[in-house]
């Protein structure tokens, strides 16, 4: 997590933000995180963002949760798909329009948390914020949650 940020770049002089947790580091000074929290920033690229992670992460490419959330972001940049570990992207309240923007990251095997509303993209036809992710989740969620129904036998009493 980072101080209020207008490029990637910017990143690097940077302290984080404390949390909950205190951050740990490598012998190198690196961040040993696997979390990267840039929300609530006025970010609208993301140049140099591979070149500037590594500067600050020991092992950049073990990123699972990437938080882009209350940005000015009106595309999602192809660099994020070469975050194969990526689980988690926060891309809510940024200024993406296009629906085949999404497309870019079907790359990603382990993306299972996706979230895009309070952008443009929510007007556009066909939008309706679930993916079918999200569905199979449910779904197998929903099998795996309902308790079989008791089988009671009526016994005759005559």
């Amino acid at each position: 997590m980072v101080e209020f940020q207008a490029s990637v770049t910017d990143l690097v002089s940077e302290e984080p933000r404390t949390g909950l947790r205190p951050l740990t580091h490598s012998k190198s000074g690196k961040s040993l995180t696997q979390s990267l929290w840039l929300n609530n920033n006025a970010l609208n690229d993301l140049r140099d963002f591979k070149h500037v992670i590594s500067q600050l992460l020991e092992h950049p490419q073990n990123l699972a949760w990437i938080d882009l959330s209350f940005n000015d972001l009106t595309t999602i940049d192809p660099i994020l798909t070469t975050f194969f570990n990526l689980s988690v992207l926060y891309l809510h309240g940024n200024s993406i329009q296009r629906l085949g923007e999404v497309n870019k990251l079907a790359v990603l095997p382990r993306l299972r948390s996706l979230t895009l509303h309070g952008n443009p993209i929510e007007e556009e036809k066909g939008y309706n914020g679930v993916t079918r992710a999200d569905r199979t989740t449910a779904e197998v969620w929903k099998r795996m949650n309902i308790k079989p129904k008791k089988i009671r036998i009526k016994q005759d009493t005559h």
